[in-house]
């Protein structure tokens, strides 16, 4: 698959999610076969501005590329200079936020707050599109509710624009995460656009990918929650559309691996306290459904350092049956 000049080894993407997506899971979902990784979305203020913590957002490994880059921002341009500083950076793809619901980022205008202004949206993305050295995607959502559902239109302005692809979240901005991500709305940006599209909405197994294909019509899926605690969905999805086999559960020492070795890579990165406190909510995702898993979860936020979260998982997994959790 290709995006602009951008060649990619597979369709099957990994949502920018923020306090979710950094650069070690973003390695680790590569490490799956994820064929593009996400930033967390980045403050083009921030930057413009030199501020550390967004710099540090900004930050790619190279065993995660390709990368897409996400920035957020309602000014053409401070969005458009930011977007060429990037640029020299090893994103592979720039990304747009016009997506995001919480109320810090609406209330600025930004995010999906952008959809309520097709003539804004479209200025930002032909100035970003001017000023970057990468191909431009948008990320947008179903619409703001349900009296203004408009991602047809804010996707055929992104392509007007030199969009080279639009990612579609089949819910609006009202629905945040709850109720049912509706496909139908993807299907009809992919019938109105010529760029690629990219489907996002529950995905959370095999299944659930290979519908959203057959059924949108859409060029990739992104996978977003689905991948929360569980970054081996994406040699599972990869997998299925290759073989149509679906792989066995992941054992529970398989996972108490990879929740050890995901939390030294945040350490390394973060360092100890930071690092600790970053992998509960992880933890959690990679224990749900786990036997007893929310006595394990309770000690492991109280823990603060990482040799006693190590310790609470040996002694967790010495308890339980590795064939029957």
């Amino acid at each position: 698959m290709k995006i602009g000049n951008v060649t990619l080894e597979n369709n099957i993407f990994l949502a920018p999610m923020a306090g979710v997506t950094d650069m070690p899971f973003r390695i680790l979902c590569k490490e799956q076969g994820c064929g593009m990784v996400y930033t967390e979305m980045v403050s083009a203020k921030g930057i413009y501005y030199n501020d550390e913590k967004s710099f540090k957002l900004t930050q790619i490994d190279p065993k995660e590329e390709p990368t897409a880059l996400q920035i957020f921002g309602s000014e053409p341009d401070i969005m458009a200079k930011v977007a060429e500083r990037l640029s020299q950076l090893n994103a592979a793809i720039i990304d747009i936020n016009m997506g995001c619901p919480t109320p810090k980022i609406t209330k600025n205008g930004e995010g999906c707050a952008l959809m309520r202004n097709p003539e804004l949206a479209g200025k930002i993305v032909r100035e970003v599109v001017k000023a970057s050295g990468k191909p431009v995607t948008v990320k947008i959502r179903k619409g703001w509710d349900d009296n203004c559902v408009n991602a047809v239109e804010i996707a055929k302005i992104a392509e007007e624009n030199g969009a080279s692809a639009i990612t579609v979240h089949g819910r609006t901005r009202e629905q945040f995460y709850s109720g049912k991500a509706d496909w139908e709305i993807i299907k009809k940006v992919k019938e109105a656009v010529t760029i690629p599209v990219i489907g996002n909405g529950d995905i959370f197994q095999e299944d659930d990918a290979k519908r959203m294909l057959e059924e949108t019509g859409c060029d990739a899926v992104m996978v977003g929650r689905g991948a929360q605690g569980n970054p081996w969905i994406f040699d599972k999805i990869i997998k299925f559309l290759k073989y149509n086999v679906r792989q066995s559960d992941i054992s529970c020492d398989d996972k108490i691996k990879m929740i050890k070795r995901h939390m030294q890579m945040l350490i390394d990165v973060k360092g100890e306290i930071s690092g600790v406190r970053e992998m509960r909510k992880h933890i959690a995702w990679y224990i749900k459904g786990m036997r007893n898993s929310n006595a394990l979860k309770e000690k492991v936020f109280r823990a603060v350092s990482q040799q006693e979260v190590l310790s609470l998982l040996d002694e967790y997994l010495y308890g339980i049956n590795a064939n029957n959790c």
